[in-house]
């Protein structure tokens, strides 16, 4: 893969929820004690907490009872209406200095800007422009923030997240050049964007410790033993990534189909495997019934209201399937990367894109063409059986677990009650 060559800051608001209800009180988070949690919650996890406090060693993301005893702090209940409000005000900044083509909404607080063709026009360096637009972020709205700035998305993400905060003027910069001196020592693996707790863990054990051992590692046998995502990390090892802003979200018209479920209580990652795997059964099946096949998955979680936030990422497979089995290991692969240890789960949202007619059986190396067609079949029978007696006359044993959610969405159309 070619390297880009492209101006990409990257954004992020600091404590952001914090920070807004320091800026709503007339208080300099910098000086202010201050939580956002849920305190009539026995054994809250914090929203966030403000920059005074992550330097007394307090992370953003903490139970409420893991705080020392001797720190007083204040505690105030998130209002999610209100940082939307703010976080809108501050996207409107920078489609004053940008267009909404290189603009990418990364989150609530954290935004991709593509700043390659507007230099020359403001006649400014990256570094200049950079600065007057988190001045105008503090001016306009009082919030501070901290910017990461690489030739792409993944080099800015990550100089933002290991580097800006530790700077003066919350800016720091990398080239390709950096790769080696200040991507490859990083360790432990998770401070890495795209790598959590669980993915680095699965590191650890192949003797992955830091960036630089994903970057010598062999290519192909990364990918044989984590798939698309092992492909990916050796590329960002390498400081690679072709993303490119203007080019995201082109067929948004494109036919696809999702299927997302909130969950009646908070989920433990432990969990979650099988109400994927119940989610993927109902969307294959629609494939199956529509002669169709998808080689785009979309895979996203949202963690309880109380708590807030979540991720989406999608991968594209190297071929089309309307089998669960080849969604699946990929699902549980972004659920290790991206989950954050301990977060409670509400919803997890499944799509399947870029749908395709099938026409054929295809074949990848590891796999005959007579089980290939075995497992097609016994996928069609099912299907048969379950539109003769319906959905619930055949079941997984693991359906019957107290926590799997089939039998009842079974029983429901759109989602409501039959």
């Amino acid at each position: 893969m070619e390297k880009i060559y492209r101006t990409i800051l990257c954004i992020d608001l600091k404590s952001f929820f914090a920070s807004v209800e320091c800026v709503d009180r007339n208080l300099d988070p910098f000086t202010t004690p201050l939580v956002v949690a849920n305190p009539n919650q026995k054994g809250a996890i914090t929203l966030a907490v403000t920059p005074y406090l992550k330097a007394k060693g307090i992370k953003g993301r903490t139970r409420l009872y893991e705080i020392p005893k001797d720190i007083s702090y204040q505690i105030v209940p998130p209002r999610m209406k209100r940082y939307i409000e703010m976080s809108k005000k501050v996207v409107q900044i920078y489609l004053d200095f940008v267009s909404s083509n290189d603009l990418h909404i990364y989150s609530i607080d954290e935004c991709f800007l593509d700043i390659t063709t507007y230099l020359s026009y403001y006649k400014k360096s990256d570094i200049e422009l950079a600065e007057i637009i988190l001045q105008t972020i503090e001016e306009k709205t009082g919030l501070t923030a901290t910017c990461g700035i690489g030739p792409n998305l993944f080099l800015a993400k990550v100089a933002m997240d290991t580097e800006a905060k530790k700077e003066k003027n919350g800016i720091a910069k990398w080239e390709y050049q950096d790769v080696e001196t200040k991507l490859w020592p990083i360790t432990p693996l998770s401070k890495v964007w795209g790598i959590g707790p669980r993915m680095e863990k699965r590191l650890n054990a192949l003797g992955i410790k830091t960036i630089q051992d994903i970057a010598c590692y062999n290519k192909q046998k990364l990918k044989q033993k984590l798939g698309v995502l092992g492909e990916e990390l050796w590329e960002h090892a390498h400081g690679i990534d072709d993303a490119v802003i203007a080019n995201f979200d082109k067929n948004p018209q494109e036919k696809s189909i999702s299927h997302s479920q909130v969950l009646l209580r908070d989920y433990t990652i432990e969990k979650i495997p099988l109400i994927i795997e119940e989610m993927l059964e109902v969307l294959t099946r629609r494939l199956r019934l529509e002669h169709q096949e998808a080689s785009l998955l979309g895979f996203g979680i949202s963690y309880s209201k109380q708590v807030g936030g979540g991720f989406y990422h999608s991968v594209t497979l190297e071929q089309g399937s309307n089998l669960t089995k080849d969604f699946y290991p990929y699902c549980l692969t972004m659920l290790e990367s991206y989950y954050e240890e301990t977060m409670p789960i509400r919803k997890v949202s499944i799509s399947l894109g870029k749908l395709a007619p099938k026409i054929g059986t295809q074949l990848n190396l590891f796999e005959s063409l007579e089980q290939k067609e075995k497992e097609e079949q016994v996928e069609r029978v099912m299907d048969e059986v379950k539109e003769k007696y319906g959905k619930n006359s055949l079941l997984h044993a693991s359906s019957l677990l107290s926590y799997s959610t089939i039998k009842e969405r079974n029983m429901k159309i759109g989602g409501h009650h039959e």
